[in-house]
């Protein structure tokens, strides 16, 4: 019936209106959706107390996968940047290359995707887009640039949270929705690096460069791809990002455009590997977990696991007894980051790197930073977890089943991007339409890995157009007040880029299916 339809959308209808109309932060509309997502639960889809406490239980499971690999990301991001070593990288790159359009892919696209690696949360144009403006870029360019440029890199971006958010809230393995997920990816990274030289310089620009794009396109893509697709997706965006650095590093070089009196390679070796310490400690630390199995099985001896009875409304949906999201704590991806953390804590510290009172700077600054979205993550995935279990998400993929057909797989890319528009994130994207994704290809019969990668390129590309990051975006360039002009300008990118998600999921089902 379309009135079970419409209440069963009513929470995320609740979430954008919140969002996109009234302005309102994750944090407050978060719990907004998920208090509508409950009290429709019980008035109309038969759920009993019960019932919500017990999908309230396995939500706080999902979160804490979640959050603590959000928290320790940004912690190691704040290790580093108190250590300045993210600005010995901001004032490095420039002095690669006096060509502007290579400038703006170096720091535009290459940095700002190593940047989203390992920071995210709008470190990447918050960082670069300043940079940009030094360069003798407009605002408008230089907000753009890097919000183009590492969107191809969010997926797999902060460690991996938002491919982490997928994998939880779908239940599907990393190995099987790594590989279609990150192929969209490549390919859209490819399409960035030229849009970047088209805001950069017209299609003069994109003429002029269009070997070194495809050069630092496919070393960028063909990286991410293999970590990811080797169980190393954690690092799967900072390897892309590494790699269109150290390749970038090398184009300008031949291409002969560096500016000598600010030649990185002979003046600052020390101090960028100094600089990279703490993210190569990183990359040693997952290798070691990953590949040295004593290792691995010692530090996977604790498992917080709960097992979890059938449960069902009083309209007939149930829910099968097993096991809700199993985290083996000390082998976790926030383990390893709270690891490399520590480790280049030290490594910083004892290079001399740290002013008085910088761990307990730190401290603060990431519970700052990261409370506000942690709550709105948590209303969320509660939310998502309630509309799954009572068969709200059944019902919304029914009706998307039966309203779309077979161009369902076309808008599967615009719904990840209509939900990180909404939410400000693609983490958020995944958690709240994973299983509404999911649904609907079972019911259809398309590949759910496939469907699910739509989802969550979709929602890469549709991230940086979220209101809340273009203001913090305009704020660190003195463009506060032409917002509008930057989401205008953003769309003209960013539609092609989905559209050509579109095209991909279609052509990847029928490779699959002929």
């Amino acid at each position: 019936m379309l009135i079970d339809w419409f209440l069963a959308l009513l929470p995320i209808l609740v979430i954008i209106l919140l969002m996109v109309g009234f302005r309102w932060g994750a944090a407050k509309a978060g719990p907004a959706g998920w208090f509508v997502a409950v009290l429709v639960a019980l008035l109309h889809f038969g759920a009993d107390i019960d019932l919500v406490a017990l999908s309230q239980v396995k939500a706080l499971l999902l979160t804490s996968d979640v959050l603590l690999i959000i928290w320790s990301a940004f912690l190691l991001y704040r290790v580093a940047d108190e250590a300045g070593a993210i600005q010995i990288l901001s004032h490095a790159i420039p002095g690669l290359t006096r060509d502007r359009g290579l400038q703006a892919l170096l720091i535009g696209w290459a940095f700002a995707s190593f940047l989203q690696g390992v920071g995210g949360f709008g470190v990447p144009t918050a960082v670069t887009a300043p940079l940009l403006v030094g360069l003798g870029f407009s605002p408008l360019a230089a907000v753009l640039i890097p919000s183009i440029g590492h969107s191809w890199s969010v997926t797999f971006g902060s460690l991996a949270t938002s491919f982490q958010a997928l994998i939880a809230s779908s239940g599907y393995a990393g190995e099987i929705l790594a590989p279609p997920t990150a192929a969209f990816l490549a390919i859209a990274c490819l399409i960035c690096g030229y849009q970047v030289a088209h805001i950069s310089g017209g299609w003069g620009a994109v003429r002029r460069l269009f070997w070194p794009i495809l050069v630092l396109g496919i070393a960028m893509g063909i990286a991410q791809f293999s970590l990811s697709t080797h169980g190393l997706w954690n690092i799967a965006a900072l390897g892309g990002g590494s790699a269109g650095l150290a390749v970038g590093f090398l184009v300008a070089r031949f291409r002969g455009r560096q500016a000598a009196e600010q030649n990185t390679a002979r003046t600052k070796g020390r101090i960028l590997l100094l600089a990279l310490s703490g993210y190569i400690a990183l990359v040693v630390i997952t290798l070691a977990i990953q590949f040295i199995p004593p290792l691995r099985s010692a530090l996977g001896f604790f498992v917080i696991r709960v097992h979890f009875p059938a449960i069902s409304t009083s309209l007939g949906y149930t829910t099968p007894a097993g096991y809700g999201r199993e985290i083996p704590l000390f082998r976790h991806a926030g383990a390893i980051l709270a690891y490399s953390s520590l480790v280049a804590y030290l490594l910083y510290s004892r290079a001399g790197l740290y002013a008085p009172g910088a761990g307990l700077r730190v401290l603060k600054t990431t519970i700052r930073r990261m409370l506000p979205s942690s709550l709105g993550i948590a209303a969320m995935v509660s939310m998502a977890v309630v509309m799954t279990h009572t068969g709200m998400t059944e019902t919304l993929a029914r009706g998307l089943s039966e309203g779309m057909g077979s161009l369902f797989p076309a808008i599967s890319p615009w719904i990840g991007g209509l939900g990180a528009f909404m939410t400000g994130s693609n983490t958020n994207s995944n958690v709240v339409f994973a299983n509404l994704q999911l649904r609907t290809a079972e019911l259809l019969g398309f590949s759910v890995p496939i469907i699910l990668a739509a989802q969550t390129a979709g929602g890469a590309l549709g991230s940086i157009i979220a209101p809340t990051k273009i203001i913090v975006a305009a704020s660190t360039t003195g463009a506060a007040g032409k917002e509008g002009s930057i989401l205008r300008n953003l769309l003209v990118y960013i539609f092609p880029l989905i559209g050509l998600v579109s095209i991909l999921t279609l052509l990847a089902l029928w490779i699959i299916s002929s």
